[in-house]
């Protein structure tokens, strides 16, 4: 859908905040234009150094960039589809608009193992002694105060034959129970390593929740 005719407004139905409510996240559909995808596409190769026509040049499991604050990347994010739908899932005056995305995963076909494919959940806040630079130091906790949403933008069509991230339908219940002792205080990420996700849950093919999986046009 071309950038200039793209939907103005789109509130998010009862079904769909519900269904955020029970399973932890919601995909929203046409949520940016194809031209802006396509535009940061663009930008993403170059900063690989791989040709998208080549896969000769593709000799990595994966590669992950940094943050970017480019035009496609600021508009995506900022679109009256998203912003109304972060109205009604953390209420106006409740969020700050985002400037930049990232971190970009970038994955390629092939047989070596990247490294990246267990399940693990996105801590929020530095904490004591938190090395601030260093996130697998940061902390979680029920609350997670600053952070009212985690979203995933599909730059590229992605399907399950394409290394796609996976959502822990209902994680969001199972990790409050898991992280209610610690209370504020919050917990490290080396706190939760080898409790149990499976078994309990439905897995659904596209990581734990609250999330917006936010696709284009």
């Amino acid at each position: 859908m071309p950038a200039g005719d793209h939907e103005t407004m789109r509130a998010l139905s009862d079904a769909q905040v519900q269904q955020f409510i029970e399973d932890g996240f919601i995909r929203i559909d046409r949520a940016f234009p194809r031209e802006l995808a396509d535009a940061g596409r663009a930008i993403l190769w170059r900063d690989t150094g791989c040709d998208p026509d080549d896969p000769t040049t593709w000799r990595k499991p994966v590669i992950r960039l940094g943050y970017y604050e480019q035009a496609p990347f600021r508009t995506a994010v900022n679109t009256p589809v998203l912003h109304a739908a972060f109205d009604r899932l953390v209420g106006k005056g409740r969020w700050r608009p985002r400037h930049s995305l990232g971190s970009f995963p970038v994955r390629f076909p092939g047989p070596d193992n990247p490294g990246d494919t267990g399940w693990h959940v996105d801590v929020s806040f530095p904490g004591e002694p938190s090395d601030p630079n260093d996130f697998s130091s940061w902390r979680v906790n029920m609350t997670s105060r600053g952070r009212a949403l985690l979203m995933l933008f599909l730059f590229s069509d992605v399907t399950d034959q394409d290394a796609p991230t996976r959502i822990r339908a209902g994680s969001h219940l199972d990790m409050a129970r898991f992280l209610a002792p610690a209370a504020r205080s919050a917990c490290p990420i080396w706190c939760w390593t080898g409790w149990g996700l499976t078994g309990r849950r439905r897995w659904r093919p596209v990581k734990p929740a609250p999330f917006i999986c936010v696709i284009p046009s």
